[in-house]
């Protein structure tokens, strides 16, 4: 045996040939150098850069002078269990496979399947977009501090020469943001290089920040704000390390927000400060770029998250003891007042700003080409799939930096933070999803090599995730929300078909053989019976109208369609019915049922039906009951042929169509079609034979408004009318049945006719009473009809024996098979007493009374020759045997 195991999977997408062509492509590509990241410039800087960002060195202050140092400390601890559960999530899904462009949308695309995915990677899209645009205002909101002609008064250093109104303000983020387009454009290589010089230029302003604390002494900070209402000066003060300074600043102290007018709240500055958190993902959205994104994605991203969370902690604490309230509520841009040469910190804050705005545009544009390469949306998307040469998605890029540009708008960063973190945080929870989905499962494919995670730690990430969602704007979380449904739906219905697998099918498979296994069949009750049906089919294309009224049959129990391929497998080079199933599981689709379908190999039809019997079904989950159609290739005077030639194989051929839709001839007799009919009985199944559905409409029944549509049912055993009992396993079973069709919307105004057939000398009002009581005991609404068949009965043998008028003598009353002296005058007569009853308001379907085959085989076929006689031209005719209880008139 190869030791290639087929089963194991090398990428989070299923292989096909197709896939393997797709897969052989993309590696050419990066043998040409389109992945050229490593862990450092491709994961660590990136992270580092979009998490310290804006608010490192605008927002920190601002949060600890509205939240105070504790609260300070707890939202930074909760933020960071946050996206710490969720870095866990991502490194355990980019550790289990080959990851391609996209990052956490194809993580979540590959693991949850498309439609989830692909309505998570829209509202990730969006999430970098208003991210992008966020650092951009935040880049603007510094510049015009630091420059704008309004701020000269308040003797700051600084050319104050920038005019600063909506208009300018929107125009200066215009232009930052398209130097950022113009570097995006370039490509991943470009954007590395850049990152990794600002990088550097971050990190000396940085340490020069913590300098300054120390080496700065006490200093006020003249301070200007600017609203709707006037002008106001005021003085904040930088103390140094002082311990009353820190006492001060513990306590939460929330005030209006300068730049909006907003009064302040702890959801709100959360927003703000984890706006600072929601960089994790910069590293992985450069997942087609890096050479070895499962290696390079769990330690760039574990390194950036920890670095950051000390630094953050540290800067806290370090302004809480050294700054007062007045200027850390008042004075955003703070860092550089108190710097040792302020404007190393404006550089700083352009530099973080401008390379966050970056990650955020190249990452939506990842995604966006991610998207678009994958299909879901169609030829929406079409554009954005275009490429350079070096393979970086320019016209992506072009269509982000677009809806980028619409953002900017908002005016101010406070405005879109609640909405940025929102996105960001619904993404996170889905990452937490899709690695909680994959460790349910169970999958023996899902081994990611990262193992520092549980589904615990995935679930409290989920947990955080949403919760902090709707504490930040419960009616902006519950909008998302509901967008991403509408898009999910959108997608689940309109976009194509993909072959990435579905992680729903793996959770299925789990939770059902689990509850299979809790499916006690010495549990089983009469009261809760239902139908389990296996239809046997020749011909499915054939029996479609057959199929739906099974379907309808049901009541929400097992339906299986089975079929017997009339082949053997000896001599075929490979099973066929892997390929056949395919087809019949299309037809499932196409009449919209829900059906299984059981396929398998046999030389003769019985043998394969008794297959199908036996092992059909698992656990508690087996039919209880078979549906055939009736045997109509054979001639009346065939099925009457000498059953020695039978006996020789000379029996009437029978043209048995296999699913691979070929027609082979072979021996299907009507003895054999008796004898499943046995078997079925003697494996304790309830058998029902359907005649004349192809006559039957299902529309026509169901579009039958302001005209009555009937269902009869005949529970008597017409072949044996000295045995005139209603009240056995078999009638008490096809009244069952025909409940259960009346209980289906499609047939529930459909009334139930039962014919109850009685000799005048037997008391007939008696026999009508004791049946509408049982009816009643039943809880079955039909109207009774009683037929008085005297002059039937009489064509009967036993009426003739017990008259005297048979000359074959008494003998013949106790010989095993007494159905062959039953006469075609009497069957005759018996079908068109049938027929005769309510001709102007003929039934949808009648209901049958089914005798149990002869034990003696060798009347086989006259047995068949008497089902046929009676039920000839009656249309839509259910032949019923039941061999189990199952009516109850217990609670």
């Amino acid at each position: 045996m190869d030791e290639r195991s087929p089963l194991v999977t090398y990428k989070l997408s299923v292989s096909t040939d197709e896939g393997a062509r797709n897969v052989q492509s993309r590696s050419s590509g990066q043998r040409a150098g389109t992945r050229k990241l490593n862990t450092f410039l491709g994961v660590v800087v990136p992270t580092l850069l979009a998490m310290f960002s804006v608010v490192l060195f605008l927002r920190l202050g601002f949060v600890v002078g509205q939240s105070g140092l504790y609260e300070t400390i707890g939202m930074l601890v909760l933020s960071y269990f946050i996206i710490g559960m969720t870095v866990l999530s991502v490194c355990a899904i980019s550790t289990n496979g080959a990851l391609d462009a996209g990052g956490a949308y194809y993580m979540i695309s590959r693991a949850l399947g498309p439609e989830f995915g692909g309505s998570i990677g829209i509202m990730f899209f969006l999430a970098n977009v208003c991210g992008s645009a966020l650092y951009i205002l935040g880049l603007v909101e510094t510049i015009v501090a630091m420059f704008g002609i309004s701020a000269g008064d308040g003797g700051k250093s600084g050319a104050h020469v920038l005019p600063q109104s909506y208009w300018y303000e929107f125009l200066y983020g215009t232009v930052l943001l398209f130097l950022c387009l113009l570097v995006c454009l370039v490509g991943a290589s470009i954007y590395a290089k850049a990152t990794f010089l600002i990088f550097i230029v971050v990190m000396v302003v940085l340490i020069t920040v913590f300098i300054s604390f120390f080496a700065v002494k006490e200093k006020v900070v003249p301070i200007i704000t600017t609203e709707s209402n006037g002008t106001f000066f005021s003085n904040g003060t930088f103390t140094g390390f002082k311990l009353s300074t820190l006492k001060d600043n513990v306590y939460p102290q929330y005030a209006r927000d300068y730049t909006t007018g907003r009064m302040m709240s702890f959801t709100i500055v959360f927003a703000v400060m984890f706006n600072g958190c929601t960089g994790i993902m910069a590293g992985s959205n450069m997942s087609g770029d890096l050479k070895n994104p499962s290696y390079s994605i769990p330690r760039g991203t574990i390194t950036a998250v920890i670095f950051t969370y000390i630094i953050y902690n540290l800067l806290a604490l370090i302004i809480s003891c050294t700054c007062d309230r007045t200027l850390l509520q008042n004075d955003y841009s703070f860092l550089r007042d108190i710097n040792v040469w302020p404007p190393l910190v404006t550089i700083g804050i352009c530099c973080s700003t401008l390379s966050a705005s970056m990650s955020n545009l190249i990452g939506a544009s990842r995604i966006l080409y991610a998207l678009a390469k994958d299909e879901l949306f169609g030829k929406l998307l079409l554009p954005a799939k275009k490429t350079s040469r070096g393979g970086n998605p320019w016209m992506s890029v072009i269509m982000s930096w677009f809806l980028v540009q619409l953002v900017l708008f908002a005016g101010k960063l406070n405005t879109i933070a609640a909405i940025v973190t929102i996105f960001f945080l619904l993404v996170y929870a889905a990452v937490g999803l899709a690695c909680l989905a994959l460790e349910w499962a169970s999958a023996p494919n899902f081994r990611p090599t990262f193992r520092y995670f549980t589904w615990h730690t995935c679930i409290l990430g989920i947990l955080g995730c949403v919760t902090m969602m709707f504490l930040i704007n419960a009616i902006y979380a519950s909008a998302s929300i509901v967008f991403m449904l509408i898009l999910l739906l959108c997608l689940h219905y309109l976009s194509p078909s993909h072959s990435w697998g579905f992680i729903s099918q793996a959770l299925i498979f789990h939770q059902v053989r689990k509850y299979l296994l809790m499916l006690d069949v010495r549990k089983d009750h009469v009261k809760f019976w239902r139908p389990q049906i296996l239809l046997l089919v020749s011909n499915a294309r054939s029996h479609k109208n057959l199929i739906t009224f099974a379907n309808d049959l049901k009541k929400s129990g097992l339906f299986v369609l089975g079929h017997v391929s009339l082949e053997e497998l000896d001599v075929l080079p490979s099973d066929p019915l892997q390929i056949q199933k395919d087809s019949w599981l299309q037809l499932v689709d196409e009449l919209n049922i829900k059906a299984f379908v059981n396929l398998t190999l046999s030389d003769s039809v019985r043998y394969g039906a008794q297959q199908l019997l036996f092992i059909t079904g698992l656990g508690g989950m087996r039919p209880n009951t078979v549906i055939m159609g009736f045997y109509t290739r054979s001639t009346p005077e065939e099925l009457l042929r000498n059953e020695t030639e039978m006996d020789q194989g000379r029996s009437s051929p029978f043209t048995y169509t296999t699913a691979r839709r070929k027609h082979a001839t072979e021996n299907f007799s009507p003895w054999e079609y008796v004898a499943i009919i046995s078997d079925s009985i003697k494996m304790s199944k309830n058998v029902v034979l359907a005649r004349y559905f192809s006559e039957f409409d299902r529309n026509r029944v169901c579009s039958m408004k302001g005209k009555e549509s009937y269902i009869d049912v005949w529970p008597l055993n017409l072949l044996r009318p000295d045995s005139a009992m209603y009240v056995n396993t078999c009638s008490l079973f096809l009244l069952q049945m025909a409940c259960v069709l009346n209980m289906v919307r499609s047939w529930k105004k459909a009334k139930l006719r039962l014919y109850l057939c009685v000799e005048r000398d037997s008391g007939l009002h008696g026999q009508e009473i004791k049946l509408k009581q049982l009816l009643k005991d039943l809880r079955i609404k039909a109207s009774i009809h009683t037929v008085v068949w005297d002059p039937v009965v009489a064509l009967h043998w036993h009426k003739q024996a017990a008259d005297g008028s048979d000359t074959t003598g008494e003998s013949y009353l106790n010989f095993p098979n007494n159905s062959i002296r039953i006469s075609n005058d009497y069957l005759e007569a018996v079908n068109h007493m049938i027929l005769g009853q309510n001709p102007h308001l003929p039934p949808s379907v009648r209901f049958l009374y089914l005798p149990r085959p002869p034990a003696d085989t060798s009347v086989y076929n006259r047995f068949l020759h008497q089902v046929e006689m009676i039920s000839r031209n009656l249309g839509p005719t259910l032949l019923i045997h039941g061999v189990t209880p199952v009516t109850s008139t217990e609670l």
